[in-house]
């Protein structure tokens, strides 16, 4: 078995992932079609999904935030919305993935007269489906936007559905301009809820965006947090000498880092994928674990994350496990469910892969 079979043959935990980030470019040029948008700029898969990539990878994240008018132009009725989550729960599925939340903000699905009630009500429909036929646990997460008004809707729209499969509130979108403390009310309200919360920071702006997330927002999780290395100095041969106040209140309080490696350099959060900081949290047992963002535009799947991460930096199969029930432990389910996954899920999943590879070299 190569390494690449190995790392799709363990369950794996996926707790950043777009929904319309992720649509199979086949399903993009059939719904297309169906919807007459003219705007595809071609209506071959593989090239579609080249073109994705490439317009994704220019370094910066407003530029990879462009392939989103093609995919969220054919999420505008109940069939296609329905049709891209269940397919979405297969490809996980198709990864190897025990557990995903997934996340998408119901304001972009209203152009054609949806509410968006009835948004996030076939999205689910589609995500509990594809838990009944492909045995993929789910959880879905509802973002608000960064540079619009309507946050505190979205956060109470999740609350509503927080029965139904819904299991956290995000902030996304351009970081630049749009500081998470804006949208204050919002956060304020989930926290009186008793309920979760995730927010992009420290991806395209500063450890100031990761402090105000958490001290200001209350986040239990934080999106990306590639410049959380700005908060931690290190010695010439890259030694760890001294942590910054908001570093060690991270470690300390295991608050869960959602890294995602392919995408960080799409976006331009750092300039190369040896020098993600990643590893280095890793090594400093801060609680991160790794994730797709986007899989279309990042060209990407979980496996292919763990890949990377294995063969750039070394990581062995026992990090792996260590990283995914890093992942299982942050999840947004109840923590007699996050168990059930890591006990007889995760830890009998690699138990049996190691076996595996046992046998095959006796």
């Amino acid at each position: 078995m190569n390494s690449e079979e190995i790392i799709r043959g363990i369950p794996k935990v996926l707790l950043h992932d777009h929904l319309d980030g992720g649509v199979r470019p086949q399903t993009i040029i059939d719904l297309a079609k169906e919807i007459k948008y003219n705007k595809l700029p071609t209506s071959d898969a593989g090239e579609l999904a080249v073109w994705f990539h490439r317009g994704a990878n220019k370094g910066n994240l407003v530029e990879y935030l462009q392939g989103f008018e093609h995919t969220i132009a054919v999420m505008q009725s109940k069939e296609n919305l329905f049709r891209i989550a269940y397919e979405m729960m297969e490809d996980m599925q198709k990864d190897g993935v025990a557990y995903v939340e997934t996340r998408f903000s119901p304001v972009f699905h209203t152009q054609k007269g949806l509410y968006h009630e009835d948004v996030i009500q076939v999205v689910l429909e589609g995500l509990e489906k594809g838990k009944k036929d492909f045995g993929v646990g789910y959880g879905l997460i509802l973002c608000g936007m960064r540079n619009m008004k309507n946050t505190l809707e979205i956060a109470e729209l999740a609350v509503n559905f927080r029965k139904d499969g819904v299991v956290g509130f995000d902030l996304a979108g351009e970081e630049g301009g749009y500081p998470p403390k804006k949208h204050i009310d919002a956060f304020q309200f989930i926290k009186q809820k008793n309920f979760n919360i995730t927010i992009h920071a420290g991806e395209a702006f500063g450890k100031d965006s990761i402090w105000q997330a958490i001290q200001i927002c209350g986040a239990h999780r934080i999106g990306h947090a590639t410049r959380l290395i700005e908060d931690i100095i290190f010695d010439k041969e890259g030694s760890v000498i001294a942590l910054g106040d908001l570093a060690q209140y991270i470690l300390d309080t295991r608050l869960p880092l959602e890294i995602c490696l392919l995408s960080n350099v799409h976006t331009g959060a750092i300039d190369k994928l040896e020098h993600h900081p990643f590893i280095k949290l890793y090594k400093e047992k801060f609680r991160v674990f790794l994730n797709t963002d986007d899989r279309l535009m990042s060209d990407t799947t979980l496996t292919k994350e763990y890949l990377t991460a294995s063969e750039l930096f070394g990581i062995s199969l026992d990090d792996i496990e260590k990283l995914n029930i890093n992942a299982m432990k942050s999840s947004f389910i109840p923590y007699r469910e996050r168990l059930h996954y890591i006990y007889n899920v995760i830890k009998p999943g690699y138990q049996k892969m190691r076996e595996k590879l046992l046998s095959l070299k006796v």
